[in-house]
């Protein structure tokens, strides 16, 4: 809806005349719009410069691969590139975003037999451990560093094995997540410390 000039509207989408807004709510308004309108132009340079350093990468991988008489083709695969006194450097990297399907559900009341069998019915911490495991966060995902964890154990029960290929087979890559990253060396510790682009590390 279109705000008529000399009006603002509130919270419940109502208009009010801008003479009976308080001065001290005109001037947070005017502040939270202005540094808002910063954030979204901060957020736009941001992605420009994450879109150049992907491709620029990109193509420079392609080009050292024509050096040796190879075409590679795709976006997938990390990469790792040092600037030529190894004071700096960057990693793309792409990230795989796996959520599984009802299967999952299969390997937990296989793993859930297990646990009876070896715990004779009790209620174990050895189930509580497996409860976490499944357990979903707020938006109803399971952790997935917490499930595929279980399949690093060394269990060779046949039941367990049974639950573990559930799990394989449950699995789904969802997306993938391009990341940029850049580097700058310590010169005493001589550790590589990122060079913040996110608010929060800044």
């Amino acid at each position: 809806m279109q705000v008529p000039d000399g009006y603002m509207k509130d919270m419940k989408g109502h208009l009010v005349p801008m003479d009976q807004v308080d001065e001290l709510d005109l001037m947070r308004d005017a502040l939270v719009k202005e540094l808002v309108a910063d954030a979204m132009a901060t957020q736009k340079v941001l992605a420009e410069f994450k879109g150049k350093a992907m491709a620029d990468t990109q193509a420079f991988v392609q080009l050292s691969g024509e050096e040796y008489g190879v075409k590679i083709g795709g976006k997938k695969g990390n990469v790792s590139l040092l600037s030529y006194d190894g004071r700096y450097r960057i990693d793309r990297a792409m990230s795989d975003y796996i959520v599984f399907d009802e299967r999952l559900q299969v390997a937990k009341e296989l793993i859930d037999e297990c646990i009876l069998e070896w715990t004779d019915g009790s209620r174990s911490e050895v189930k509580a451990l497996v409860e976490h495991a499944f357990k979903a966060n707020s938006d109803g995902k399971v952790s997935t560093d917490k499930v595929l964890g279980l399949r690093r154990l060394k269990i060779t029960h046949s039941t367990w094995k049974r639950a573990m290929e559930a799990i394989t087979d449950s699995m789904n890559v969802a997306e993938t997540k391009p990341y940029f990253r850049a580097y700058e060396r310590d010169e005493e510790t001589e550790a590589y410390k990122p060079i913040a682009l996110a608010l929060s590390a800044l």
